[in-house]
């Protein structure tokens, strides 16, 4: 039961490592007007479920503090994702954006029985590193084109890693209320298209296809699979393996021809990904460690 769940759960980090590619391909609809169609897209599935299982309704009553954390992390995150992604190059944006495992190691280490050790400022350093290698794409001076890309993409990662030591609060609130934070994230986000929006429908059948893509599985069926996978599957080995999402989307992108491979994506892939794993080093020797005690 428990590899299962943990299976269940690293799908999700396969699906958000096609967050980037996917938005890339969908056009120029705007920020709010997408996160609109992608999260009512998303919510299909739980209304799949709630519609065959009303008993399972009962299920979203929830406090206030757990709905209003859902909705913040998932409509700000998004937000911020797709702003960053239409102002920025997909490749710098994704891998800025996926500093949140990162934080997420580091925050932690800060929390009440953890510590700060050499290893989580190294893989915070190496982090930083790497992000100067994106943003600084001529030497040491600043791209100024892309600051507001690069600022969402920032505010990004702190709104995802916060969501997300967050909700470890809430590991006894059911998977199904998924659903309702994917239906008033949709809800929140078509008023704000309303009133600060153009609206723009995808101008061809292929991207019609990537925002139907994105609705389905990293904006969607990713966020159901993560959330049954860290409350029933071993939260450590998903942990470690959401380190793997920036390199994967990174790759991805150049393989579509999204972006051109160059030394600087690959020097930045590295720092990021390598410094996050550096800082997660706990969770590895933590699994090292209740190994033999399991044999006994």
């Amino acid at each position: 039961m428990k590899l299962r769940a943990t299976l269940i759960g690293f799908t999700a980090t396969l699906m958000w490592s096609f967050l980037a590619l996917l938005t890339a391909a969908s056009g120029k609809m705007p920020p709010f007007q997408l996160s609109a169609v992608c999260f009512a897209i998303g919510s299909i599935p739980g209304l799949v479920v709630l519609t065959f299982n009303p008993s399972r309704l009962a299920l979203l009553k929830q406090p206030a503090k757990v709905w209003i954390t859902g909705i913040a992390g998932l409509f700000g995150y998004h937000f911020l994702y797709f702003t960053a992604l239409r102002n920025a190059p997909a490749v710098e944006a994704g891998l800025v954006a996926y500093l949140w495992p990162l934080l997420i190691v580091v925050s932690s280490a800060l929390l009440p029985g953890e510590r700060l050790r050499w290893y989580h400022v190294a893989g915070a350093l190496a982090g930083l590193c790497g992000t100067f290698l994106i943003v600084s794409r001529n030497g040491i001076d600043f791209d100024g084109a892309y600051a507001i890309g690069y600022g969402a993409a920032f505010l990004c990662a702190f709104t995802w890693s916060g969501y997300s030591l967050l909700t470890r609060r809430f590991d006894a609130v059911s998977t199904d209320v998924v659903t309702g934070f994917c239906l008033a994230t949709s809800i929140l986000s078509f008023f704000c298209h309303l009133g600060l929006e153009t609206t723009v429908w995808p101008a061809t059948g292929f991207e019609w296809v990537a925002v139907a893509g994105l609705g389905l599985f990293p904006v969607g069926a990713a966020f159901y699979a993560w959330d049954y996978g860290v409350k029933n599957g071993d939260i450590q080995i998903l942990g470690a393996a959401s380190y793997a999402a920036p390199l994967l989307s990174t790759l991805i992108l150049v393989l579509f021809g999204f972006a051109e491979p160059s030394w600087r994506i690959a020097l930045a892939c590295l720092l990021v990904t390598g410094g996050a794993a550096l800082a997660a080093q706990d969770m590895f020797r933590r699994k090292s460690q209740a190994q033999p005690a399991v044999a006994e």
